[in-house]
């Protein structure tokens, strides 16, 4: 087991820093960050360790890089650094599942005796994983890419086979089935799991930055380059680049790449000096690459490069047999997230819904598990027999939401009318609209 890892996150320098040096001094490994992104792209499902925040920053709050890391694993502590006026904020957050809260200003040595018991508590539960894993129960890897068709039984197998190495991959698959969750959980087993997961979506680069964002630049670069940063790759060193949808990248983009990829080095616009870069490729399409390359669209010495080996991640319509158990534990997910009961699932619905087509995959799947815990209906799938039997809460909550978001979109996204007309007040509004994830349109934000 690798040694457990504080993530410190707070934008102010010397707080940041002396806060640091009294974890290291009580014996605890720490790696500062001056932003939420950055500390983002070491929380992975298997990251050995756990994360302390401030909750008021600039960019990404504590409160949201805390929904954020829920999402990845709920089970990883967070810890949120508060001042006076954020207690009752650090107060909810305990409810939405923060470890604990330290209230400014802090003794060191009582933050550091916190953060030790959340380390043992991490430890325990990765322990309890592997153990699991031991006892024939299914191990991480097979939690987060459940099924029994041939298919997800051959992925896992060689998901496992290659993780350990440092051969770069080409994960490949519709959208929506889960390749990012491929790509995170080969980082997590392979020995670059305390390091850096940084994804870079190539469809999505800025078109006159991409070279910045990717190379980073020294001062003076181009115009506005007052200072000099690194790039994405840089900041990966020791860890993996994943590089999502690779076959949206543009083509000279791709001879830079080739070269990274070949020569292991950048280069910072503005620079000569090559910098040594350890990091392992992961690459994921949703279109075959040769296909592509075949148009002239992708070069093919790139591919060549990529796909040492490949894994194919399987729509759910070549393994409809695994949708029942994939949405049960996607269920359970949605449930957790947000705090919601379950409840009974009917095998007249789990029964649609295999036999429903789901186009957009895992995605897709997952925003009709989050629809059913919020109590809304699933587009496509009825089953009058849940409607009958279910709990008067639930119906009662069902009726209340739609009432509310008919109000919400009849008077434009107003709030004051609304709970003027419902005859409620304003704090009990915004509390509903978070119950059931409604925003001010009427429509769901959390979907």
């Amino acid at each position: 087991m690798k040694p457990p890892t504080v993530l410190l996150v707070d934008d102010e320098e010397e707080i940041r820093h002396s806060t640091a040096q009294s974890l290291e001094l009580a014996g605890i490994a720490v790696h500062e960050f001056s932003n939420a992104e950055s500390a983002l792209t070491y929380v992975t499902p298997g990251f050995h360790g756990m994360l302390i925040t401030d909750i008021r920053m600039p960019g990404m709050d504590g409160m949201t890089l805390l929904a954020k890391v829920r999402d990845i694993d709920s089970d990883l502590p967070v810890i949120l650094v508060t001042g006076h006026g954020d207690v009752q904020l650090a107060v909810r957050a305990m409810r939405e599942g923060a470890y604990d809260f330290i209230e400014k200003p802090f003794a060191a040595q009582h933050l550091a005796d916190v953060a030790k018991r959340a380390l043992d508590r991490r430890m325990l539960v990765l322990e309890n994983r592997l153990l699991r894993a031991a006892a024939g129960h299914p191990d991480d890897i097979e939690s987060r890419l459940p099924g029994r068709s041939a298919a997800m039984i051959e992925l896992r197998y060689r998901l496992r086979a290659v993780g350990g190495t440092d051969a770069d991959l080409l994960i490949v698959g519709d959208t929506g089935v889960g390749k990012e969750v491929v790509a995170r959980a080969v980082h997590d087993i392979s020995s670059r799991a305390n390091r850096p997961f940084v994804a870079i979506n190539c469809a999505a680069l800025p078109g006159n930055l991409i070279e910045s964002e990717l190379f980073g630049h020294e001062i003076g670069a181009f115009p506005g380059a007052l200072r000099a940063r690194y790039g994405k790759f840089e900041h990966a060193r020791g860890g993996t680049v994943l590089l999502d949808e690779i076959g949206s990248m543009p083509p000279d983009l791709q001879a830079r790449l080739l070269r990274v990829i070949q020569d292991r080095v950048i280069v910072r616009l503005g620079s000569n000096e090559q910098i040594p870069l350890d990091v392992r490729f992961i690459a994921t399409s949703k279109v075959k690459l040769e296909d592509e390359v075949t148009q002239g669209r992708f070069r093919a010495d790139l591919l060549y490069r990529l796909n040492v080996v490949t894994l194919n991640v399987p729509p759910l319509s070549y393994r409809r047999e695994d949708v029942p158990i994939l949405f049960l534990q996607l269920l359970r997910e949605a449930a957790g997230r947000h705090r919601r009961d379950m409840g009974e699932v009917s095998p007249r619905l789990l029964a649609e819904i295999a036999r429903r087509e789901w186009p957009g995959n895992v995605r897709e799947l997952r925003n009709a598990a989050d629809r059913y815990v919020l109590g809304l209906d699933i587009e496509g799938v009825t089953d009058s027999a849940d409607d009958v039997t279910a709990k008067l809460s639930d119906r009662v909550a069902r009726f209340e939401r739609s009432v509310i978001a008919s109000a919400l979109q009849a008077h434009g996204g107003s709030l004051k009318p609304v709970y003027e007309e419902l005859g409620i007040s304003r704090k009990t509004l915004y509390e509903k609209m978070q119950r059931y994830a409604l925003g001010r349109d009427g429509e769901t934000t959390e979907v």
